[in-house]
């Protein structure tokens, strides 16, 4: 199987903060110049909130608490690239949004949900419509 054929698990964590939300400027990747939320690949033998805890950990160096399932999408808008995408809520717990990934991202910042920069990386909408109206399944696949 050619690398580009293999569907990939991806979790990302919108995180909630005194009404805005944490996003980070992407590079080096798919999505690169695209607002984002925290998140990576699901590891073998990993539980969900632990990929969330732990991406989050490694690329903005805060702490979460309260994960809840947001939605699950099927996504292939990024050329060479399928994912079985989780998102999950959180809350802020703890520590200063810092870049702890420079070949990853720009910046963090926080913004408020009806005020996000552009552009965004595809799931970022996704997840606040999800949060706003409970819808939780997305096939956004171009096929």
């Amino acid at each position: 199987m050619d690398k580009f054929e293999q569907i990939k698990v991806g979790v990302g964590v919108m995180i909630l903060k005194n009404g805005k939300v944490l996003l980070g400027k992407r590079k080096n990747a798919h999505g690169a110049g695209e607002y984002a939320f925290p998140g990576g690949h699901l590891e073998f033998g990993e539980s969900i909130e632990d990929c969330a805890r732990r991406e989050t950990r490694e690329e903005a160096g805060i702490e979460i608490k309260n994960i809840k399932f947001l939605f699950f999408s099927n996504l292939t808008q990024y050329d060479d690239k399928h994912y079985a995408n989780i998102e999950v809520v959180s809350e802020w717990k703890s520590g200063k949004a810092t870049v702890l990934e420079p070949h990853k991202f720009e910046d963090w910042g926080w913004y408020p949900v009806d005020n996000l920069p552009k552009p965004l990386f595809v799931t970022a909408p996704i997840s606040i419509e999800a949060y706003k109206t409970g819808k939780n399944f997305f096939d956004t696949s171009k096929g």
